[in-house]
C-alpha cells in the first residue's frame, strides 16, 4: 500500500491524547494540510491540546521532496519555543518515522505514523529536553474531505 500521508496533498483531521511531563492526559485536537511545491512540500497546522488553559501549537514543516537515492526527506521546523528543529522522515513499509532535534535548544525526539489504510494512520510519539520527556502523544489521523 502506498503511503497517503505527506506523499498526496490534502488535509489531515487528528484526535488523540498528549501527555504532559507529569503523566497527565489531555484530549487533543488538530488539523494538518500538506501541499506540494516544486522546490518543497509544506506541512502546517494546529494541534489544540484542551487542558485548563488550552493551549494551541501551531506548526509549519519545511518538507525536500524525495529523491532518487531513498535517504529520507529532510524538514525544518522553527519556533520560538523549540528553536529551529530539524529531522528527517523516513519511509519503510506501512511506517513513516520522523527523528528531529536541536542542538541550540536542546529539544529532540521522534514520531512514528503507521498507516491503517489510506485514509487513515495513528501517531505515536514524544519530545524531550534534554533527558527529560516534555510531551508523549498518541493520535489518529483521517484525510479530510
Amino acid at each position: 500500500m502506498a503511503h497517503t500521508f505527506l506523499f498526496e496533498p490534502g488535509v489531515w483531521i487528528s484526535k488523540g491524547t498528549l501527555w504532559q511531563a507529569d503523566g497527565q492526559p489531555l484530549e487533543a485536537v488538530g488539523r494538518t494540510e500538506i501541499a506540494h511545491r516544486p522546490e518543497c512540500w509544506l506541512l502546517s497546522g494546529t494541534l489544540k491540546v484542551l487542558g485548563s488553559p488550552p493551549a494551541e501549537f501551531v506548526h509549519a514543516y519545511l518538507i525536500e521532496p524525495p529523491n532518487p537515492e531513498h535517504t529520507g526527506m529532510k524538514w525544518t521546523f522553527e519556533s520560538a519555543m523549540f528553536g529551529k528543529l530539524q529531522g528527517r522522515f523516513a519511509a519503510i513499509g506501512p511506517s513513516i518515522i520522523s527523528m528531529y532535534g536541536c542542538e541550540a535548544s536542546g529539544y529532540y525526539g521522534a514520531e512514528h505514523l503507521g498507516q491503517r489504510d489510506p485514509d487513515n494512520y495513528r501517531s505515536s510519539g514524544m519530545l524531550l529536553l534534554k533527558d527529560r520527556v516534555v510531551y508523549s502523544w498518541q493520535l489518529m489521523l483521517k484525510r479530510g474531505a
